[in-house]
């Protein structure tokens, strides 16, 4: 069974920035997240992402100077069909400083957890192992 079909039909799930970066840079470790692609892609289910991940994906290609693929994958992460970005706020920044204390988590994975929890994801999919300890959304592909 795939991730993607442990995902029931119509459900969020916070898309963490390595299962995008494997698969943008064609990595064998992304091959477990593909099928989530698929089913974003299909409509199946939904993907959201916060700006910790817009900027993480978006940082490889200003570094290499490449502001047209930075722009596209911008496109791709918040304008495409199946996507969608959560703005940080105080709601989120509050429930993140809980979680990274209780979890002990680095900030933005923090932030993660808490866009997750709080927009009632049904998952987390990411290849983080900080996330280890983490039962609640399920933490999908660590």
């Amino acid at each position: 069974m795939s991730l993607a079909d442990r995902i029931p039909d119509g459900a969020a799930v916070v898309i963490d920035t390595n299962p995008i970066v494997y698969l943008l840079e064609a990595n064998p470790l992304g091959d477990v997240f593909e099928p989530i692609f698929e089913h974003i892609d299909a409509g199946r289910i939904h993907a959201v992402v916060t700006p910790i991940t817009v900027a993480e994906v978006l940082a490889g290609p200003i570094a290499a100077g490449d502001e047209a693929l930075a722009a596209r994958y911008l496109r791709a992460l918040t304008a495409s069909a199946g996507w969608s970005l959560r703005e940080i706020d105080a709601e989120i920044a509050v429930l993140a400083a809980r979680l990274r204390i209780r979890y002990r988590l680095k900030l933005p994975d923090a932030i993660q957890l808490a866009v997750a929890l709080h927009e009632d994801c049904f998952a987390l999919v990411t290849h983080d192992r900080d996330f280890a300890s983490v039962s609640e959304p399920p933490i999908l592909g660590a």
